[in-house]
C-alpha cells in the first residue's frame, strides 16, 4: 500500500501502527542483545523537475515487497519547485513533497526524523519509531555552489547522525550540468566536502563519518560516444559498452578522493533525458531561433548513489565487549535500480536498498517513559520517566503526547514541560502531570515522546497505550450514529494536521 487512502479508517490506521510498534519494540529489544544486526535502508534520489508529487509511490518505495520492511527511508530530491512564492510559502509551512511523504509514511509507523531544504534541494529522513531512542546527534548543513557560491540552485545538503553509536552522513547533491563541465562538477563536490563542518569534535568533517552516502543529480555524462551509438547500446541493453566513458567512472580512476566511494553496477538504463510522461529519450526537434537549446540530449546516468565506509577505529560498546580488529559496521547493497514508470520529470528516479550490518554500541535509551495508570479526560494524568546518569537534561525539555500515526516531532496533541509540570522526583524516577483538559475526549491509541532541547531530538519514546474515551464523547458518538442511522467506526479527532 502506498497511500493513506488504502486504509479504510483512522481506527484501522492506529490499530495497525500500534501492532507494528509493539512488534518492532519486541524485535529490536531482542536484537540489541545480539552481536550484530541488519538495519535496512532504502535511499531515493530523484530530480523532480519542479513537478508535483505523483499519485502513487508504491514501486518507488518498495512498499509492496514481501518480507520485513525498511528501518529507514532517505529521500533526496532535486529541482523541487523553488519559485520565490513557492519557496517563501515552504519556509513557513512544509512543502508539498514533505507533506506527501509524511502522509505516506505515518500510517506505516515512520516519522520524519529530520529534513533540510536549500531552494530546489530537499533531503528527508524517515525512521521507524523503535529506533528513535538510539539515533542521536542529528545535524543538518548546506553548501551553495551556484553563481560562485551565492545561489542555491546547485550545491549539497546533508543530514548526519549517530545510529546505535555509529556516525552516518547522507549528502544530496545537484552538480553543474552539461557534458563539458566534468571538472567543475568535481571541483564543486570537493568544495562541499571542505566547507561542511560539524560541531562534533570526533566527527568534524563529512569524510570523518563511519559511513557516508553521496547521491543526487550528479550530472555526469557519457563522453566521446555519439548519441546514436549510445542509444543503440541502450536499446540492446549493452550498458557495459558505455561504462568506461561514463565521466564519474573515468574520474574515479584519476581522483584519489573519489576512489574510496563505492557504487553498484549500472545495470539499468541511463536516467536522463526523457520526454515527460514516457520512457522515450529526448525527441525534441531542432529550434530555429539561434538553435537555442534545440540539441537533443544524449542519454546519461546523471542520477547516482554512492557510499564510502571509513576505516573504522575501535569503538567500545557499553559493556566494553569488542575484540581487537572487529568490524563494527558494514554496508551491503541489495538493490540498485531505476524506476521507468515515473514520468513527471525528464529524469527517472533511482533507488538503492542497503543492509547495514551493525554491532550496536548503544543498547540503553537515554530516557525511559511510561503513562501511569488508566488515562482518560476525567482527571489529570501522570507520566513517569527516568534518565541515564549522563543524559544532558534541560529546563526546556518536554514530553509530548502523540497519536500513534504521528508525522514528526511537532505533530503532538499536547505536551508537558518536564520541570514546570513536575510533581515529584526521586533518584530513580520523576513524575510529570498533564491536565485533564488537555487529554482528548475521543480517546484512542497514543504514545509519549521525550524531547531533549540540548540534543534537538527525541531522546525517549513509550510503547503505545490506550486513552479511554470520555462518557460525553461516547454519548455524542452514539447520538450521531442514531441520527445517521448507520453503524460506523469511531474516528479520533485530528490534531496538528499539516
Amino acid at each position: 500500500m502506498a497511500c493513506v487512502e488504502d486504509i479504510s479508517s483512522d481506527d484501522e490506521i492506529h490499530e495497525e501502527v500500534s501492532r507494528t510498534l509493539d512488534e518492532a519494540f519486541l524485535i529490536w529489544g531482542k536484537k540489541l542483545k545480539d552481536k550484530c544486526q541488519e538495519f535496512r535502508l532504502h535511499l531515493v534520489t530523484w530530480n523532480v523537475g519542479t513537478a508535483s508529487p505523483p499519485p502513487d509511490v508504491t514501486g518507488l518505495l518498495q512498499l509492496s515487497s514481501q518480507g520485513p520492511g525498511m528501518d529507514m527511508y532517505v529521500i533526496g530530491l532535486q529541482e523541487v519547485n523553488s519559485k520565490i512564492i513557492n519557496f517563501l510559502s515552504d519556509l513557513a509551512f512544509d512543502d508539498p513533497w514533505s507533506i506527501f511523504f509524511m502522509t505516506v509514511f505515518s500510517p506505516l509507523g515512520y516519522i520524519k526524523l529530520s529534513s533540510i531544504r536549500m531552494q530546489g534541494l530537499l533531503l528527508l529522513v524517515f525512521v521507524k519509531h523503535a529506533h528513535i531512542p538510539f539515533i542521536r546527534d542529528i545535524h543538518t548543513h548546506y553548501t551553495r555552489t551556484g553563481l560562485y557560491g551565492y545561489w542555491g540552485n546547485k550545491g549539497g545538503v546533508t543530514i548526519r547522525m549517530s545510529l546505535y553509536g555509529h556516525t552516518i552522513c547522507f549528502m544530496n547533491c545537484h552538480l553543474p550540468a552539461h557534458i563539458e563541465n566534468a571538472e567543475q562538477r568535481l571541483d564543486d563536490f570537493e568544495k562541499i566536502l571542505e566547507m561542511q563542518q560539524f560541531e562534533d569534535e570526533n566527527v568534524p568533517d563529512i569524510l570523518d563519518h563511519d559511513i557516508l552516502f553521496w547521491f543526487g543529480d550528479l550530472n555526469f555524462r557519457i563522453a566521446d560516444y555519439g548519441i546514436h551509438f549510445v542509444r543503440e547500446s541502450i536499446s540492446n541493453s549493452r550498458y557495459n559498452l558505455l561504462w568506461e566513458k561514463d565521466q564519474l567512472n573515468m574520474a574515479k580512476k584519476k581522483e584519489a578522493f573519489l576512489q574510496e566511494f563505492i557504487e553498484g553496477p549500472l545495470q539499468f538504463k541511463p536516467t536522463y533525458k526523457f520526454d515527460l510522461h514516457s520512457d522515450v529519450y529526448d525527441t525534441r526537434g531542432q529550434k530555429t531561433l539561434f538553435w537555442f537549446n534545440g540539441k537533443k540530449r544524449k542519454p546519461a546516468w546523471t542520477d547516482r548513489i554512492l557510499w564510502r565506509v571509513k576505516n573504522l577505529s575501535q569503538h567500545p560498546s557499553e559493556d566494553g565487549d569488542l575484540s581487537e580488529g572487529e568490524q563494527t559496521i558494514s554496508v551491503t547493497l541489495n538493490n540498485y535500480i531505476s524506476h521507468m514508470s515515473y514520468g513527471i520529470s525528464d529524469h527517472k528516479p533511482v533507488t538503492g536498498t542497503f543492509g547495514l550490518q551493525i554491532k550496536p554500541l548503544l543498547s540503553t535509551p537515554l530516557v525511559t517513559l511510561n503513562p501511569e495508570g488508566e488515562w482518560n479526560a476525567v482527571q489529570d494524568v501522570l507520566i513517569s520517566y527516568s534518565t541515564v546518569s549522563e543524559f544532558p537534561s534541560s529546563t526546556w525539555d518536554w514530553i509530548g503526547l502523540y497519536q500513534v500515526a504521528f508525522r514528526h516531532v511537532n505533530d503532538y496533541v499536547t505536551y508537558a514541560w518536564v520541570k514546570d509540570d513536575e510533581i515529584s522526583s526521586s533518584e530513580d524516577v520523576t513524575h510529570v502531570y498533564i491536565s485533564a483538559d488537555e487529554i482528548p475526549h475521543a480517546g484512542g491509541e497514543f504514545l509519549l515522546c521525550y524531547y531533549s532541547h540540548n540534543m534537538q531530538s527525541i531522546a525517549g519514546i513509550s510503547q503505545p497505550f490506550q486513552i479511554q474515551p470520555s462518557k460525553r464523547s461516547a454519548e455524542k458518538e452514539l447520538a450521531q450514529e442514531n441520527i445517521n442511522g448507520i453503524e460506523k467506526p469511531h474516528s479520533p479527532e485530528p490534531y496538528n494536521e499539516f
